[in-house]
Formats: structure tokens, sequence, C-alpha cells
């Protein structure tokens, strides 16, 4: 088998966490575009694509914002398989006709989800399970045609719709990213808030946290099944490996 051939498209606008984190994380060959400084593939000859977190909305006006937008949703008409986290989990429902809004609030720090318990994504994963997040956008409204895999009160966590998934949580953080982002939310969260949420980055959590890892190897294993039919797979054939 050989590994899939994965666009990376890191929306971060210091990319460096975002590069470590997800690289550690995905068993694939990776070719990473730095969406903020304008970079994006030119070219659709991958067997799939990650979209990672960012701290824009996929409303902003930023000039790569729209570009990108018009590459994902072209990729996504020509069947390449895709995964989105939190700001690209937000980007691949907007850009499926689903709606993304500011909550109101922050959602950050390790949390329960709950999944629907019949997604290949979350093959492996205990129907309740924790997370680290955090995200003050929500999709408000997942796209037409797609399905909801995964909530907790914060609203919508997962979903997906035929070759493309999207969860809303953080499966690529370590506990130094937790920390630094939590710590860069001075000025937009109280000090207690902030040190409430650090207080809950604890070894005991984080590796609470590490079984929804198993979202990137449950991708790659889809693109590798999709790879191998050219149809989207049914659930049961990508856990069995048919």
């Amino acid at each position: 088998m050989t590994r899939p051939r994965i666009a990376l498209l890191n929306a971060a606008h210091e990319a460096e966490g975002n590069r470590r984190n997800f690289r550690r994380e995905l068993d694939a060959d990776l070719t990473e575009f730095h969406l903020p400084t304008g970079q994006h593939p030119e070219t659709f000859e991958f067997d799939g694509a990650v979209v990672t977190g960012s701290r824009a909305s996929v409303y902003w006006d930023e000039e790569w914002i729209q570009p990108t937008k018009d590459w994902v949703g072209e990729a996504i008409d020509r069947g390449l398989p895709f995964l989105g986290v939190c700001y690209g989990h937000q980007l691949l429902a907007d850009v499926l006709g689903g709606t993304v809004e500011p909550m109101g609030e922050y959602e950050i720090g390790y949390r329960t989800v709950e999944h629907s318990g019949d997604s290949v994504l979350f093959d492996g994963i205990d129907d309740d399970f924790t997370v680290f997040t955090t995200h003050s956008d929500y999709v408000a409204e997942i796209p037409p045609g797609a399905e909801r895999l995964a909530a907790n009160d914060y609203g919508v966590h997962g979903f997906r719709k035929e070759r493309v998934f999207g969860v809303q949580f953080h499966p690529e953080y370590d506990m130094d990213t937790a920390a630094e982002v939590t710590v860069g939310k001075e000025g937009q969260l109280s000090e207690e808030r902030i040190q409430s949420v650090l207080d809950g980055i604890t070894p005991e959590n984080f590796d609470a946290a590490c079984e929804a890892k198993q979202v990137f190897d449950n991708f790659l294993a889809f693109v590798d099944a999709v790879d191998a039919s050219g149809a989207v797979p049914a659930d049961d054939a990508v856990a069995s490996g048919d």
C-alpha cells in the first residue's frame, strides 16, 4: 500500500504550530500550502486534502479566503476526499452551502462530544469522547444533504457529505499548543476563564483526548478505500478494509 498524497491546506497565520501537529498526526505524504501567504495548489493531483484551523473566519474579506474556497469547491466537485478541522470544518460547510455564524461566546478547553456511532470517521472512538476545543464561530446549519456526525451543547462538532468530513474540535493539539492558544486569548477572555482552561490542560485530560486522534487514521483509510474503488465506499467497507 502506498502512502496517500495529501494536500495540507495550512490556514494558520503563524504556520509552524499547525505544520508540526499535522505532520505528526497524518501518516501520509503531505504537500503543504500556507494559505494566508497566497499559496494554493495549482493542480488536483492528490488523493485527498486536509484543511486546518485558523484564527480567521470564513466570512472575513482576507484576500486568500475566496481563492481557497474556489479551489476547494472545484476539488470537491472532482471527487477529492476532504477533512476539515475547526476553521477547515467551517470552510467546508460554507463551500457546500451550509451556514457559519458567530457564536457570541467561546467554547475553549477540554470538552465532551458525542458522536452518532455509525460513521467511519469515528470508528474505534467511544460514543462520548474528550476533545480540546477553541472557537467562537460555529456551523449553524450543516450543508444540504449532509449528515451530522457529532455534537455537544455548543453545537455541531462533525458532519459528512459524501467524501467530505469536518470536525470542529482539534484532534491534532498537543498540550503545548493547547496552552499557547489559550494564553493567546488574553484580551478576548477574562483572566479567570483563561486560568481555568490552563488548569484543565493536564496529562490526564490530554491522554483522554488522544482517543480522538483516530479520526486521522480513519480519514486516511477512507482515502485509501476511495482510491482503490473510485467510488464513495460504505462505512463498513472502510472499517473492514474491503
